[in-house]
C-alpha cells in the first residue's frame, strides 16, 4: 500500500439526487450505488450550484464557485482561470499519477488542466477541437462517423435501443479505458482517477438487455402542483423550458423513465468492474471512492426536463464518499444532510488525502465540522435568469424576470408542491431569505436591487422556442463537420 490513498472520482452527467435505490427510489435499480453508501457516507443535501454542464465541472475542478471560476451560463470557449489551482494539478504537486477518463467540458478541448493525461468523450463536440478519443474508437472499430446514427438528440426526450454493438456503447468504452488506466498505474505513487460517464444525459439510447429489465416496471407518475399545472402563469424561465419540449402522455413518460433508468443501471454495473479492478491490483482497501453528478434532471416532474432550474430535480445531485478501510473519518451507513455544494468537493477530496487545499479554494471540506447556514444557487443571466437561497429547511427562489418568487419547505414537501410565497405566515422567512439572497447578488444582478429590495426587471412577451434545430441535434460525422462559431450553445437552435 502507499502511505496517500489513492483517489477514484466518478461522475455522472444529469443524474439527480434522489434517484438511488438507497434513496428510496421505487423502481431504479443501483445495487453497487447502495452498496457504496453502506460502506460510506451519501449527503444528501449535495447542490450543483449552477445546475449546468459547464459551470458545474469548473466547480468540481478548481473548489470555486460560480461567481469565482466566471461562469452561470454554459461558455464552451471560456479557459479555466488561470490563477485557480486544479484539483488535479494539486494532487499532481502532491506526488499523485493524474488521469481522467469521459468527459471534461473544458476548452480548449484538449487542455489538460493538470492532468497527466485525458482520454475523452466529449458527446460529438468536434467543433472544439476535433474528434475525441471516442470518436477515434469508433472508426478503428469501423464505424467511423456513426455515433449518433440512433437518431436522437443529446437534448430532447424520445429514445430508442443503442444502434452497435453493446461494447461500442460509451459507458462501456469509459469503463474499459478507466480499467486499463487503473491497470497501467506506476504503482510507487498514489493515482487519482477521474472517471466521467456521459449518462444519462440525454441522447436516451440504453443498451436493449437494460431497457428489457424495466419493461414491466411501472415508474412513479409525473408529480404535479398546482403553481406548474398553471402554465400561463409560470415564471418566464420556467415556462420556457415548460414549452421547449412537447409535453407528453402517461406512457410516453414512463418509457421515457424507464430508458432513463436504463442508463444509470448500466452505469452503476459497469462502476463494479472499476471496484473489481481495484480489487484484482490490491488496492481497493487503500482507494477512496466518489460519485456525484454535475446536476440533475426535472424528468417530467412538474411538466419540465433537462437542468438550468434551480428545484431540487434539476439542482440537488447524489454524493456518496467511501474512505480507504480502516480509517475512521466517515461513519459508514449514514446521512449527512449539511448543505453541499460541487465546489466543496476539492477540499474534501485534499482532506482525504491529508493534502492542503489551496488557499484560493472557496469550498468547505465536508469532512470538517464547519457547516454553512445558507446556500446560494444561481443560474443564467438577465430575463433567463433565476437564484436560489436556501437554509436546513426552507428554499427561496427569485425569477428577476417580472421579480417573482417560489418558496419552499423542504422539510415536509420535498417535491416542492406546495408554493408558499404568497402565504401570510410565511412572509418573515421570505424576508429573510430575501436578505440572504441580497448578500450573494454581483454583476448585472445588482441592477435588479434598489436599496434593500428586489425589484427585478420587467418580463418579456412569451414567445414558445421555435426549436428547429431539435435542441441541438448531431448529424453523420464523416465526413466530419464543419467548423462553427464556437460560441454557440449547440441546445439553442
Amino acid at each position: 500500500m502507499t502511505r496517500s490513498p489513492n483517489i477514484l472520482f466518478i461522475s455522472v452527467d444529469q443524474w439527480p439526487a434522489d434517484l438511488l435505490g438507497v434513496a428510496g427510489h421505487a423502481v431504479v435499480e443501483t445495487p453497487t450505488l447502495d452498496q457504496l453508501a453502506r460502506l460510506g457516507v451519501r449527503y444528501t443535501n449535495c447542490y450543483a450550484q449552477t445546475p449546468i454542464c459547464i459551470p458545474s465541472r469548473r466547480s468540481m475542478m478548481t473548489g470555486l464557485t460560480s461567481r469565482g471560476h466566471g461562469d452561470r451560463i454554459f461558455q464552451p470557449t471560456l479557459p479555466m482561470p488561470k490563477d485557480a489551482p486544479t484539483l488535479a494539478k494539486t494532487f499532481v504537486n502532491a506526488g499523485y499519477q493524474a488521469n481522467a477518463i469521459g468527459k471534461l467540458h473544458v476548452f480548449p478541448q484538449r487542455d489538460r488542466i493538470g492532468f497527466h493525461d485525458a482520454i475523452l468523450a466529449e458527446e460529438g463536440r468536434s467543433h472544439l477541437g476535433g474528434p475525441d478519443d471516442y470518436e477515434v474508437f469508433l472508426a478503428d472499430e469501423g464505424h467511423v462517423g456513426e455515433q449518433f446514427l440512433h437518431g436522437m438528440s443529446n437534448n430532447e426526450y424520445d429514445w430508442n435501443y443503442w444502434h452497435l454493438p453493446d461494447r461500442l456503447h460509451v459507458t462501456n468504452w469509459t469503463t474499459l479505458t478507466a480499467a486499463r488506466q487503473i491497470r497501467r498505474r506506476d504503482p510507487l505513487r498514489p493515482s487519482f482517477w477521474h472517471v466521467s460517464y456521459n449518462h444519462p444525459h440525454p441522447p436516451l439510447v440504453p443498451l436493449k438487455s437494460y431497457m428489457d429489465r424495466y419493461a414491466s416496471t411501472n415508474p412513479p407518475p409525473a408529480i404535479t402542483a398546482g403553481w406548474s399545472e398553471a402554465v400561463d402563469r409560470l415564471p418566464y424561465p420556467v415556462r420556457l423550458q415548460h414549452d421547449k419540449l412537447a409535453q407528453r402522455t402517461p406512457e410516453s413518460l414512463a418509457q421515457i423513465r424507464r430508458a432513463f433508468y436504463a442508463l444509470c443501471t448500466h452505469i452503476d454495473h459497469q462502476i463494479r468492474l472499476l471496484i473489481g479492478t481495484l480489487r484484482e491490483e490490491g488496492i481497493l482497501d487503500d482507494t477512496v471512492i466518489m460519485f456525484t453528478s454535475d446536476h440533475g434532471e426535472m424528468l417530467g416532474d412538474h411538466g419540465l426536463y433537462g437542468k438550468r432550474l434551480m428545484h431540487d430535480a434539476s439542482s440537488r445531485v447524489p454524493l456518496i464518499v467511501v474512505d480507504r478501510k480502516g480509517r475512521d473519518r466517515l461513519s459508514p451507513g449514514t446521512c449527512d444532510d449539511r448543505l453541499i455544494g460541487l465546489h466543496d468537493l476539492m477540499p474534501g477530496l485534499l482532506d482525504l488525502a491529508e493534502i492542503d487545499c489551496p488557499a484560493e479554494c472557496e469550498g468547505i471540506s465536508f469532512l470538517g465540522s464547519e457547516k454553512r447556514s445558507h446556500f446560494y444557487g444561481e443560474s443564467l443571466e438577465g430575463p433567463l435568469a433565476s437564484r436560489m437561497i436556501r437554509d436546513d429547511r426552507y428554499k427561496l427562489i427569485w425569477y428577476p424576470a417580472g421579480n417573482r418568487f417560489q418558496l419552499f419547505d423542504l422539510q415536509t414537501d420535498r417535491s416542492e408542491v406546495t408554493d408558499l410565497a404568497n402565504d401570510p405566515l410565511f412572509a418573515p422567512m421570505m424576508e429573510h431569505l430575501k436578505s440572504e439572497l441580497r448578500k450573494n447578488l454581483y454583476g448585472d444582478d445588482l441592477n435588479y436591487v434598489d436599496g434593500d429590495e428586489l425589484i427585478g426587471l420587467d418580463e418579456p412577451p412569451f414567445t414558445a422556442p421555435a426549436n428547429r434545430g431539435l435542441s441541438g441535434q448531431r448529424g453523420i460525422h464523416y465526413p466530419p463537420p464543419p467548423p462553427i462559431n464556437q460560441d454557440k450553445v449547440a441546445g439553442t437552435t
